[in-house]
């Protein structure tokens, strides 16, 4: 039978809600039209995000493609190859826009976790030479997604970029979720962005707004994005009105990130009490990968099974499952969705009852 509570919808971080609270700072907002450069809630998110990054200048985008897709084109010409983690957000879950809207090759690294040392970087380099594609951009994802939302070191970030720039090559932080890096160790969102050209950052992910993203960077940088915000579509007018859902965020969500890495943290216990399941990647932020054995079976039916108790988690390979705290779950929440999964499990691995033949 479905379930009479509300769904738990550990997806994303992305399907939060705005908060009563954000929704009158939007109702509320004052606004212009941002393509003319007039919204004065746009131009003080503007303002407030390129501080806190410590950078000169921001460009409020509708989405984390758009920044890092402005952020790639900005700095590169048709031709240059990226050099990013193989699996990283840009290669994967951006319909192959390097390649159509930048016209770059990427290539990919390896690494645990999504994290890669500077040697790796050094030995992608390309020669200078007419036959090779030109290494112009390293791109580094933190927290990484598919890394099991791992934290890269700071130390380690100092020297990847480093070893980049010591070739002439400009460096971009896809900062999706930098808020729950900065969250897990401490660390001020400058401190990371510091050690790169541009740097994005998302507003409907951990911050729970309802839209939006920023890249930041030089002001003569971010004036190109600016323009290819425009070129791919991104312009928008009385945007002060998201504007004032990401400032909202901005103020009152950022310190209580911790309390989704709580969470799971418990999700994680939990889940890895179930037998045969693993947990592939340590849980250092707001994301739970787990690994079921192959007979519970593919990740897919597991997650109908969970949608069918209230639970919602994503599949993101035959037999793993994605689960992400936010905002919108909280500890009873998360509760409700371990019974879920280890109702699912036990159900799966009963053994069937079959007639003598």
């Amino acid at each position: 039978m479905p379930s009479a509570h509300p769904p738990i919808d550990l997806r994303s971080d992305t399907v939060t809600r705005p908060t009563p609270e954000m929704r009158r700072a939007m109702a509320n907002a004052e606004v212009g039209d941002d393509v003319l450069g007039d919204d004065p809630t746009v131009i003080r998110l503007q303002e407030t995000v390129a501080q806190i990054m410590g950078k000169q200048a921001a460009c409020f985008v509708p989405s984390g493609s758009m920044a890092n897709q402005t952020a790639i084109r900005a700095q590169t010409e048709p031709g240059d190859e990226i050099i990013a983690h193989a699996d990283s957000h840009i290669i994967h879950y951006e319909t192959g826009a390097p390649a159509a809207l930048s016209g770059c090759m990427i290539r990919p690294l390896e690494g645990p976790a999504g994290l890669f040392e500077a040697a790796s970087v050094q030995d992608a380099l390309r020669a200078n030479n007419s036959h090779f594609p030109h290494s112009a951009l390293l791109v580094v994802e933190n927290t990484h997604n598919r890394g099991g939302g791992s934290v890269w070191p700071l130390d380690q970030v100092a020297k990847v970029t480093a070893s980049a720039r010591s070739a002439g090559l400009k460096c971009h932080l896809d900062g999706a979720r930098i808020w729950n890096a900065c969250a897990a160790t401490g660390r001020g969102p400058a401190e990371y962005a510091a050690h790169f050209d541009t740097v994005s950052c998302c507003f409907s992910k951990g911050l729970g707004a309802p839209v939006g993203s920023a890249v930041c960077g030089p002001a003569s940088v971010i004036a190109r994005v600016h323009r290819f915000r425009k070129m791919f579509g991104g312009a928008m007018r009385q945007s002060g009105i998201l504007a004032a859902a990401a400032l909202h965020a901005l103020e009152h969500h950022r310190d209580r990130l911790l309390e989704d890495h709580a969470n799971a943290q418990r999700l994680a216990t939990g889940v890895a009490g179930v037998p045969g399941v693993s947990i592939p990647f340590k849980v250092e932020t707001n994301m739970v990968f787990f690994d079921l054995p192959t007979h519970l079976g593919p990740a897919a039916a597991f997650c109908e099974r969970l949608k069918a108790q209230g639970v919602w988690m994503l599949p993101t390979a035959p037999q793993r499952i994605r689960a992400v705290c936010h905002l919108d779950v909280d500890a009873s929440g998360i509760d409700r969705a371990l019974e879920a999964v280890r109702q699912v499990a036990s159900q799966l691995a009963a053994p069937t009852s079959r007639q003598p033949a």
